[in-house]
This record gives structure tokens, C-alpha cells and sequence, in this order.
């Protein structure tokens, strides 16, 4: 049987891979890891819901998810053009919303991890 070998190749705009213009939007992330008290994760998994529409507003926000993984492990994970927008988000709507609701809702106190952002998809 004959082997078959598969070529990639990946288009590129002047001197930069297409995935480089897509970086220039996320360069930067949090992933906010959040547990909800026993008896909680309806209120907290609704709280995110409408999180929603905080985030859309947030033009320096390009990327924004709320995560279930379990029946109480929720994530947010989002994305920043650079450390300011990361901050300004930081010091924002949403994270003065949860601050305010943890007591209420989170068994513990949210996990904040910033990261790098190595590489994403979004829309055009």
C-alpha cells in the first residue's frame, strides 16, 4: 500500500502568519475559576448569565466566556488586546458584581489566573 504524506500550509499577510493579526486582539487572559456553595449553582450559573450583557459592552473585551464544568465548578475565561485592557476589565462592572455576590455564593474565593494568550480563532 502506498504511503500517503500530508503537506500544510498556512496562508500568511506580509511577513506574518495570519494567526499574528488575530494576536494583536488577545494577547492576554483571565481565567477566573469560581465554586459555588452547596445549593448555589443555579443562582451563581444565572449571575453569569447575565454577566452577559456587562461583557458585550466592554469593546476592550474581545473574548469573554462563562464556563460550567460541573455541577459547581464555573469558569470565566477572557481575553485582552494587553495588560491595561486586562486591567481596566479588572476594575470593572463584572468583577465588582462577583466581588460583591461571592460571599453569597462562592464556597471559596474566586481563583484569578492571568495568562498569555499563545494562540485563538475568533470571528472576523
Amino acid at each position: 500500500m502506498a504511503e500517503m504524506v500530508l503537506s500544510l500550509s498556512f496562508p500568511t499577510l506580509p511577513d506574518r502568519p495570519i494567526g499574528a493579526y488575530v494576536l494583536d486582539m488577545v494577547n492576554v487572559a483571565l481565567i477566573v475559576k469560581l465554586v459555588a456553595k452547596e445549593g448555589r449553582s443555579g443562582e451563581l450559573a444565572e449571575f453569569l448569565r447575565g454577566a452577559l450583557p456587562l461583557a458585550e459592552a466592554e469593546d476592550f473585551t474581545p473574548a469573554w466566556f462563562a464556563i460550567r464544568a460541573d455541577d459547581s465548578t464555573f469558569y470565566i475565561v477572557d481575553a485582552f488586546a494587553n495588560d491595561g485592557d486586562r486591567n481596566k476589565h479588572i476594575d470593572g462592572p463584572i468583577a465588582a458584581a462577583l466581588m460583591a455576590k461571592a460571599p453569597e455564593l462562592l464556597a471559596q474565593p474566586p481563583r484569578i489566573d492571568p495568562v498569555d494568550v499563545l494562540a485563538a480563532k475568533l470571528p472576523r
